[in-house]
């Protein structure tokens, strides 16, 4: 696998294709055309699915000097991400959150991405990034109490450098970009990673930002997780390549990488982010994974995705896939696997004790700072909200 330096100014090709390539073949049959989707290139994998360790010769350095420690802070790291997930899903069926937008399947793309960052690096996520929350020390009770309509986010984004979660599908890569063309002025060699999944990518915000960083040679790590469907739009609906080589139509490089995979995950982000501070520019990683779960707790995903897709990439886990490495390596014992397992039931009641200890959302902040000056309408709204309230007061007897 190839991938190119911005710095020459000869015609770029994106990471993942073979020399003498200009991006994905052109094909002239009707199968091809119709199916508008190309073949499924290759990918940066340090770890099978089988948890063996194999060799690249350009991404390797970035990862042989782990300890075994490091690996097992990995590992901990994904397990209890997951189980802060699981708990989160299961609060909100039983009503103590209005939402969740799971994780599932994508712990490893986001582990491996966010220990690859610096402290000072500064991270803009969508609202899904829990685990990379979690890497830049977010207390996970802040995450549901946005989820529970308590906060707007409940956490200072200058304390952690990590921006707080944006609903608008794309627009945080343009803050991205803004900010890392900042820090250049600011003459800082710190780096941006601006988070944002596959169907983000079809949005204009992240073409803008795509441009802009390009143009003004942005310090900026452009992230996705191609987790394969935006809701129920597969992939290929709105693409006909492969995420990556989009990159090389604004003139900096692509690369996919095994989201599954937390070592080649955290390989590539260390070269992106290598780049970045050498300023050379942005990169577009892909992380191409899956979403085991719903795209939201209000999503029924098996109305538009079979369970042979499902199973398929259940034996992919990430989890799974570095146990099995931990164990055949003789980096984790027993003693280790069974600790973490207490400690991931404790973060789990700690979650469940948390949320339901605090206050109900306050009813009436939807009204305010609707108008700088206030609106008739919104004042003739709070006054039949309020007296739908006030109903159930006299339902229960004034209780």
């Amino acid at each position: 696998m190839t991938v190119e330096s911005t710095a020459a100014r000869t015609p770029r090709r994106s990471a993942g294709t073979k020399a003498g390539t200009t991006g994905a073949k052109r094909t002239t049959s009707k199968k091809a055309a119709g199916a508008g989707k190309s073949a499924e290139p290759a990918l940066v994998q340090l770890l099978t699915p089988e948890g063996k360790r194999v060799k690249n010769a350009e991404f390797d350095r970035y990862v042989d000097g782990i300890t075994a420690e490091e690996l097992r802070g990995l590992y901990r790291d994904m397990v209890l991400t997951r189980r802060f997930d699981a708990e989160a899903t299961a609060l909100q069926r039983q009503g103590e959150l209005g939402l969740w937008a799971s994780l599932l399947g994508q712990e490893a793309a986001q582990i491996g991405s966010g220990r690859a960052l610096r402290d000072d690096d500064y991270v803009f996520p969508t609202y899904r990034e829990h685990g990379v929350a979690w890497c830049r020390g977010v207390d996970p009770t802040n995450l549901l109490g946005m989820f529970r309509g308590v906060n707007n986010g409940g956490w200072d984004p200058n304390g952690n450098n990590f921006h707080l979660y944006t609903i608008v599908i794309g627009s945080q890569t343009l803050h991205a970009t803004g900010y890392a063309m900042g820090i250049t002025k600011d003459g800082s060699d710190s780096a941006v990673i601006a988070y944002f999944g596959d169907g983000a990518s079809s949005q204009g915000d992240v073409a803008e930002a795509f441009t802009f960083s390009a143009v003004y040679n942005a310090p900026v790590v452009f992230f996705c997780q191609n987790n394969q469907w935006a809701i129920s739009e597969p992939t290929e609906k709105q693409s006909r390549v492969p995420l990556y080589q989009r990159a090389q139509g604004f003139g900096f490089p692509g690369v996919r990488v095994d989201g599954n995979d937390v070592l080649a995950n955290l390989a590539v982000t260390k070269w992106a982010l290598e780049r970045a501070r050498a300023g050379e520019g942005p990169t577009l990683v892909e992380a191409f994974t899956y979403r085991m779960g719903a795209h939201t707790t209000s999503d029924d995903p098996t109305r538009y995705r079979g369970d042979e897709e499902r199973l398929a990439w259940e034996a992919k886990d990430p989890i799974l896939r570095l146990r099995r490495f931990l164990e055949s390596a003789n980096h984790a014992d027993e003693g280790f696997f069974a600790e973490l397992e207490s400690e991931s039931e404790a973060l789990g009641k700690r979650v469940r004790e948390a949320v339901r200890a605090m206050p109900d959302p306050d009813h009436f902040a939807i009204f305010e700072n609707v108008y700088a000056d206030g609106h008739a309408l919104v004042d003739e709204e709070r006054a039949q909200f309020a007296a739908y309230q006030a109903s159930f007061a006299d339902a229960d007897g004034g209780k």
